[in-house]
């Protein structure tokens, strides 16, 4: 866990009376909705359908159990019980009083959350892999960089009011896990052949309305120029960056108009005027931010204790642990995913009696600590392998333990028409409809790793783009109906999926899934071969045969 010291607590007090005030003038009449408007969304707040959404940051996706139970207090207290974690490793609770947030922002102020630039046109909360410091494959803690880069972004004035949101995502694996390919700047963490510590830069990533895979613009930066390479960036950005035009504001279309040879070279013009300057950053400055990662004091313990020895013969833990167990870098510990995806429930939500209790298990297992991944389901990082049958037997009991992550029924979806304004479909009860069909785990297993994602509008906060199978929930003369893709991914080899043909009704998407997961085992070569790879070989007609052959 990050340590947060003084300035921290300072500015995310500081920013709640600020708000406090703000919400006063609302209520009592002094600010109309359209004054109010920047300042509640520099504060995470936006107007949906039915209440007043409220976006907490959860940066780099790392929480104690001490921050965790309080967004249950939050979801109790002032929302309807539950919160809903997101794509960016966020949570949203979608009920909440206006009334309310000052009060609720002050409650997490006390264990440092806070939801600054959580919307509005600025820097994000960056994102990062999930299983930053514990991963065996990772070159060091990627964390370590999205806090330096967080700190140096946050309230940063000449990255407020950029023309469009800006996204940050690292990975220091080569397998990535943090998507960065669909994010505005994408940072992967490598060490060059000198053995010194630097990024691959990639930009213009981006998903909504004009998809795009993010581009490699340079590669290599090293560590302690970062900060001044991606501020180079974002001033090229800020300056060229359309503000006439919102759907063509971010910096995908600005590189993808300007080509990433001649963006590149703007980008290395800015970046000589700031380079070897104030932004650099020293070896003491990194040490200082490395140094506040606490890891926790891990025993010497075997890979295969007599626990789960004893527990391998239970075929349902057997399956949950094959599924929800990765490796960890110290040997006799293990990263476990919890899959917010129970058969027929709405995906990415927990109640607060499941996140007090998550949080319980964190300190009993996992050394106080929880993870929130863009997948929308979390993880305990540092769970010791003879503690696996005791935490899957209490996870069982918390309907957290589905042994579904990474296959057919752990579904990523936007919260769609049933709350947010923007949407034209839903895409929730789409979700649920899907798990109930392919909730036999042997069936899933033998489909093997396949995402879908679903969005509600054309924004894709569901990331369907990058779905193995995409649904994008779309309106025609005032009916739902969905367009499929297939073949998008969100990792190292990123790529759009395609269209296989005419959108369909409401009532007949879980069919067509269906039918395109019935090609997919037909067509494959052997059951090691994943969907994506099938579609990847054989192209999208086979698949588009089958379903408009009866449609």
């Amino acid at each position: 866990m990050y340590a947060y010291d003084e300035i921290d607590q300072t500015l995310v007090d500081e920013r709640v009376a600020e708000f406090r005030d703000q919400v006063q003038r609302r209520l009592s009449g002094e600010l109309t909705e359209d004054e109010f408007k920047p300042l509640r969304l520099m504060n995470g707040v936006y107007l949906q359908l039915h209440a007043y959404m409220f976006r907490v940051a959860i940066p780099y996706g790392t929480l104690s159990s001490a921050q965790l139970r309080k967004l249950a207090h939050v979801a109790r207290k002032y929302d309807r019980g539950y919160g809903h974690f997101t794509t960016r490793q966020n949570i949203q609770f979608n009920w909440i009083a206006l009334k309310d947030l000052p009060d609720a922002l002050a409650d997490l102020a006390e264990v440092g959350i806070h939801a600054m630039q959580t919307s509005g046109n600025c820097t994000r909360n960056v994102t990062a892999d999930q299983w930053g410091g514990v991963a065996p494959d990772e070159v060091e803690d990627p964390r370590v960089w999205a806090e330096i880069l967080r700190q140096h972004t946050a309230l940063h004035p000449e990255f407020s009011f950029l023309p469009r949101k800006f996204k940050f995502a690292i990975t220091a694996s080569d397998h990535d896990r943090a998507a960065i390919k669909v994010h505005d700047i994408g940072l992967r963490l490598i060490r060059n052949e000198q053995g010194e510590t630097g990024f691959e830069v990639l930009v213009g990533g981006g998903l909504g309305r004009s998809p795009f895979i993010g581009k490699s613009i340079k590669p290599f930066v090293r560590g302690r120029d970062i900060l001044s390479y991606v501020e180079a960036i974002l001033r090229v950005y800020n300056q060229y960056g359309r503000r006439d035009n919102i759907y063509k504001a971010r910096i995908k279309i600005l590189v993808h108009e300007l080509g990433i040879e001649k963006f590149a070279a703007e980008v290395e013009q800015a970046w000589q005027e700031v380079a070897e300057g104030p932004l650099t950053l020293d070896d003491e400055m990194i040490e200082d931010i490395r140094s506040r990662f606490v890891y926790p004091a891990y025993e010497k313990l075997p890979a295969m204790p007599d626990e789960l020895r004893a527990a391998a013969g239970d075929a349902r833990f057997e399956a949950w642990r094959r599924n929800s167990v990765a490796p960890h870098r110290e040997p006799g510990y293990a990263i476990v995913t919890l899959s917010l995806k129970p058969v027929g429930g709405p995906p990415g939500d927990a109640t607060a009696d499941q996140i007090d209790a998550i949080a319980d298990l964190a300190d009993k297992y996992s050394f106080g600590e929880i993870r929130v991944g863009h997948e929308q389901n979390l993880a305990l990082p540092h769970v010791a392998r003879r503690d696996l049958p005791a935490l899957w037997a209490a996870l069982d009991a918390l309907g957290v333990a589905t042994p579904n992550v990474n296959l057919v029924s752990d579904i990523i979806a936007c919260p769609g028409l049933d709350y947010c304004s923007l949407a034209n479909a839903r895409s929730i009860p789409i979700a649920q409809e899907l798990t109930r069909r392919f909730a036999n785990h042997e069936t899933a297993n033998l489909i093997g790793r396949l995402h879908v994602n679903i969005s509600g509008c054309i924004n894709a906060c569901g990331h369907h783009h990058v779905g193995h199978i995409g649904i994008l929930g779309v309106e025609k003369n005032d009916q739902e109906f969905y367009q499929i893709t297939i073949g998008g991914r969100a990792d190292e080899d990123a790529r759009v999926g395609d269209l296989i043909g005419p959108a369909v009704p409401y009532a007949e998407v879980a069919d067509v899934v269906e039918d395109i997961v019935e090609a997919y085992l037909a067509l494959r070569e052997k059951p090691e071969e994943l969907f994506v790879d099938t579609v990847k070989r054989i192209g999208v007609e086979p698949f588009k045969e089958r379903v408009y052959a009866t449609r």
